[in-house]
């Protein structure tokens, strides 16, 4: 099988998101760094496969794809329909792009407005309303996953890695995970059953680094 050629920012939890569906496939990944610091994002050789300059971007034999959730559902499509990571079944599937979408929209974004203004010395404080942001979706998340162990059918999902990616990175900056025991639960057995979590938690290490640049406190004390 031919590598598939990821080009990759190792902080990024999105990046570490479709590695790991990668990993969990099996798949050879030739992994291209992207410094998103240094704006590599927006090289011409870039551009020219990705005009939103985003990361993570997949090139799969000259077909080049990005967003995280797009790149995850199209590599089990395609090279493990039957692992059972992005179920046919259409109520199942709904469930696990319901719980994507929260990623996508809801946890990811409330964790990155925390955050990134600290990487980028914007930021001195954490706003009170932020910080609730983040518990609140935790909260949300923790009634998902009440008498469950994934999010989905009982079954691990890319739903399961995309949100244990996302909440590496709260999770590195100082947030107690004990203020949600679902949560809490679920992160372990997602620590001990996704392939390639060590690197995503290498990765998570460094946005933590990131952070604590500008702020070695942690943010959520």
């Amino acid at each position: 099988m031919a590598s598939i050629r990821l080009y990759h920012f190792p902080p990024s939890a999105p990046c570490r998101f479709a590695l790991m569906t990668a990993r969990t496939l099996g798949l050879n990944v030739d992994i291209k760094l992207v410094n998103l610091l240094k704006k590599e994002q927006f090289a011409e050789d870039f551009l020219k496969i990705n005009p939103q300059h985003s990361v993570p971007t997949i090139d799969d034999s000259g077909f080049y794809l990005w967003d995280s959730h797009a790149i995850s559902t199209y590599l089990v499509g395609k090279y493990g329909p039957k692992s059972g990571l992005y179920p046919a079944d259409l109520k199942v599937r709904a469930a696990v792009d319901q719980n994507l979408y929260f990623d996508a929209v809801v946890l990811f974004q409330r964790i990155r407005a925390v955050c990134v203004p600290f990487i980028y010395g914007t930021a001195s404080s954490v706003p009170n309303d932020l910080k609730q942001g983040v518990v609140d979706a935790l909260d949300i998340l923790d009634k998902s996953l009440l008498n469950k162990t994934w999010l989905v059918d009982e079954k691990m999902t890319v739903a399961d890695i995309a949100n244990a990616a996302t909440v590496s990175n709260a999770v590195v900056v100082g947030y107690d995970l004990s203020k949600h025991p679902n949560v809490a639960a679920w992160f372990n057995c997602c620590k001990n059953t996704i392939k390639g979590f060590d690197e995503n938690l290498k990765g998570a290490d460094e946005f933590r680094a990131l952070v604590q640049a500008n702020h070695p406190a942690p943010l959520f004390p």
